[in-house]
């Protein structure tokens, strides 16, 4: 079968640049009114994404710009306003009981069809912590041992329904076949269960399993559990190798490569030409605020204090924690510090770069320049398709579906009609076997 590009429109805010929401361009529709996923969804479905992604957190950042509907609830909405595109949305296994969530992404399943996926995350915040009962933030190691349990748990309660469980059967009395639902009696450090889900198997089997973690862990993790991976790099070559190892982690575990997929984060402004491009980004950035930006940085970095460096100055690694010591995006301070060694940039430099979005790759060209580039990554082992992230929403949204995808499309790497009405049949995934 061709291999054929995946495109996954992440919904953020009024769009991924920090001050997107300050834009003229920016929609006027408030991020928590579900009219606003509703439209970017249904605009993503007639450009013919793969899917649509819910981001979260669980806890008040500061500001207001990125303040949205919790996913797991707008999901169910835009599942009967949608028909054909997939939705992902994002739930923690560190602060969440397995039992709950994996009833609700179930739930979910059937609503949609078959269109659910469920970005997993192990809650990196300082302040979530404190939300959920815990006085300090729950160390890396811990996160994903708990995360481990959790997907065991969630895979065995998702199993824990036959296909065939539901027979509805008026003539002889039974509705559910005798021996088609077991509990999975878990016992584990963290964990309790003992099952069975309390709904049946869901159209999918189970939701499609997205991860983001790039750290050595979270690596580990996305080999055995994930089928699609988003992922930061501020560098085609650090995408590139993430590309290349994370395909033979995942080749190690016994698994077909082919069934991760692996879509690095793109946020692109798009305009007629180069200067004009050039212009908006410039306009954009001309309109953030520093010190947010700094809060930004600090948190990345678990809380270190950045105020004291000079704007102007180039970094240097000495400036940054070491990356092993940070207990919160371990991996994003990684990428940070990859871009500061390469391009020797100032803080201020660096905060234009994160304000675009947050450490994913940002540039600014025409609509040629943009399909060229996603043409590169699919054909040169850097990507299975591109996390779109369009710096302001719907504008940059609009333009991508209206001038890139149709270029896409005549280099012959992206769909011209949807071929399936699952997640996984978009995704080309395949429908996992029951283990009962």
């Amino acid at each position: 079968m061709k291999r054929e590009l995946h495109l996954n429109l992440f919904i953020n805010g009024k769009g991924h640049h920090e001050a997107s929401w300050r834009h003229i361009d920016a929609s006027p529709i408030e991020s928590t009114d579900i009219k606003y996923l509703v439209g970017l969804s249904k605009k993503a479905e007639g450009g013919l994404f793969d899917s649509i992604f819910l981001a979260d957190q669980l806890a008040y950042q500061g500001g207001g710009a990125q303040i949205g509907l919790e996913p797991v609830t707008a999901l169910s909405a835009l599942s009967v306003s949608t028909e054909q595109i997939g939705l992902i949305g994002t739930a923690s296994t560190t602060y969440t009981e397995p039992f709950n969530l994996v009833r609700q992404f179930a739930s979910l399943d059937h609503i949609s069809k078959g269109r659910i996926g469920w970005n997993i995350v192990t809650s990196w915040s300082a302040p979530a912590a404190k939300n959920f009962g815990y006085d300090t933030q729950i160390s890396h190691d811990d996160r994903y041992a708990r995360a481990d349990e959790f997907m065991e748990i969630a895979k065995g309660l998702w199993d824990s329904w036959s296909d065939d469980a539901v027979t509805n059967d008026k003539h002889s009395g039974k509705y559910i076949r005798d021996g088609s639902i077991r509990p999975i009696d878990y016992k584990g450090q963290y964990y309790k269960v003992s099952g069975p889900l309390n709904i049946s198997r869901g159209p999918q089997g189970r939701p499609v399993l997205v991860q983001a973690g790039s750290s050595d862990k979270g690596r580990r993790f996305a080999s055995e559990h994930a089928e699609a991976v988003f992922t930061a790099h501020m560098q085609k070559e650090t995408a590139k190798a993430f590309y290349s190892d994370l395909k033979s982690l995942v080749r190690a575990t016994g698994r077909n490569p082919s069934q991760c997929l692996i879509l690095p984060g793109l946020s692109p402004v798009i305009a007629e030409t180069e200067k004009q491009a050039q212009q908006y980004s410039d306009e954009l950035n001309g309109l953030t605020n520093t010190m947010e930006g700094l809060n930004r940085l600090s948190s990345r970095f678990g809380g270190a204090d950045f105020k004291h460096l000079p704007l102007d100055v180039p970094l240097s690694k000495e400036d940054f924690p070491d990356p092993s010591t940070v207990e919160s995006a371990r991996s994003r301070t990684e990428v940070i510090l990859g871009v500061v060694e390469k391009d020797k940039l100032t803080l201020r430099e660096l905060l234009s770069k994160m304000a675009g979005a947050r450490g994913h790759y940002v540039v600014a060209g025409t609509p040629e320049k943009i399909a060229d580039l996603i043409f590169d990554w699919f054909t040169d082992g850097v990507a299975d398709g591109i996390n779109l992230m369009p710096p302001v929403l719907p504008k940059m949204l609009d333009i991508f579906i209206d001038q890139v995808i149709p270029i896409l499309q005549k280099k012959g790497i992206f769909r011209t009609e949807y071929k399936g009405d699952t997640l996984r049949a978009h995704y080309g995934l395949n429908r996992p076997e029951n283990l009962f």
